[in-house]
């Protein structure tokens, strides 16, 4: 089965009336148990990520901040959250999540975390409720572990992945790609390997023409490994999002994109991405369906 990597920690403390809807973590994993995708087999809690392996990626300073709850109002702001112990807690959890995420991946071939995608983090600070950039953390752990030569981080978030973008903009190892709303956050956008920006109120037809288009533009490349950020927040009904994309849509995209790696032999680690729809419950759902295509391809 499909690994599934969740920790009851990736829910902090942060107020039930803030706007980043923090109990979509815990919904999202009684939601996969109550379909049968994660059970007591293949459900593997992280420990916390170590400060060594942040440090391939985030400044010590930055690193020190955040264990010590020392960020300034500014830095506060910026980044979206309180800074109070349990998103301190979340934040070190739901990197090794991602982290141990990936070792499954090479192992299995596919494995999700559910959280991550944080990818508005840059090296020395945070931002739009990102506190470290888990897959950039993971991708610097992997290339180490198993001497990887050509990481693909394969962002389809509504937002730019631009603090990934730019903690590898002098990295050959590592390709990125950004295919998100032009007209939305962040508003100073980074320059990753390839930039598809879209307009607001693309469907799903377009979208999912973009999409495949991007998967035979790169199709050459001799990846060992994908990180995919399968950001819900390209649904019409997004609070944050300004695409017109549908369910359906989505459930095309995950498989479009899964299946083309998979077939591939190309290991994927799948991590969240954003979503913030009006309707918790429909949210909920949406981000279910990256860990429900995973394992409907592992088992066929």
């Amino acid at each position: 089965m499909i690994p599934i990597i969740n920790h009851p920690d990736y829910v902090a403390q942060i107020g039930d009336d803030h706007r980043f809807p923090i109990k979509k973590f815990g919904e999202l994993i009684k939601l996969l148990r109550k379909k049968n995708i994660a059970t007591k087999y293949n459900t593997f809690e992280p420990d916390e990520v170590s400060v060594t392996t942040l440090l391939n990626v985030h400044t010590e300073e930055y690193i020190n901040k955040i264990n010590n709850l020392s960020l300034d109002k500014d830095e506060i702001r910026k980044l979206g959250f309180p800074l109070v112990k349990s998103v301190r807690r979340r934040s070190f959890v739901a990197t090794g999540g991602t982290v141990l995420a990936s070792k499954l991946a090479v192992k299995h071939k596919l494995a999700c975390n559910t959280a991550g995608g944080s990818h508005h983090a840059f090296s020395n600070q945070g931002n739009g409720y990102c506190v470290f950039n888990d897959v950039a953390v993971a991708t610097s752990y992997l290339k180490k572990k198993y001497k990887y030569k050509k990481i693909l981080i394969l962002d389809l978030d509504v937002h730019q992945g631009d603090g990934t973008a730019k903690i590898f903009e002098s990295d050959d190892s590592v390709f990125t790609v950004s295919i998100h709303s032009k007209k939305n956050y962040p508003s100073k956008k980074q320059k990753s390997n390839i930039d598809i920006e879209l307009e607001d109120g693309i469907k799903d037809e377009e979208y999912l023409n973009v999409v495949n288009q991007l998967l035979q533009k790169i199709g050459d490349i001799q990846f060992d490994f994908v990180f995919y950020v399968a950001g819900v927040d390209v649904h019409f009904e997004d609070r944050l999002g300004k695409l017109n994309i549908t369910e359906t849509g989505i459930r095309n995209r995950e498989e479009l994109v899964i299946n083309n790696f998979f077939k591939r032999n190309i290991p994927l680690c799948g991590v969240l991405g954003g979503g913030y729809n009006h309707n918790f419950e429909q949210l909920v759902n949406l981000h279910s369906i990256l860990h429900e295509t995973c394992k409907k391809i592992l088992e066929n």
